[in-house]
């Protein structure tokens, strides 16, 4: 009896890999004790798209 394989499926193998992988990746969540916090809207403020001079130099290149 020492010599047995026990034989997994595809099927199996890839179900408990993606078991383990979901437990692991809420464990590191749950222990990594850093809270994420909502900025107070100061992106708005300033607005994400800035046009700056690599960006005007496209735009003079591509003729918009």
């Amino acid at each position: 009896m020492a010599n047995q394989k026990t034989e997994t499926s595809r099927r199996d193998f890839l179900r408990a890999a993606g078991v383990t992988g979901a437990a692991a990746g809420a464990a590191a969540v749950a222990l990594s004790g850093k809270r994420v916090e909502a900025s107070a809207g100061d992106e708005r403020k300033q607005g994400v798209y800035r046009e700056t001079e690599h960006v005007r130099t496209y735009y003079e290149l591509a003729r918009f």
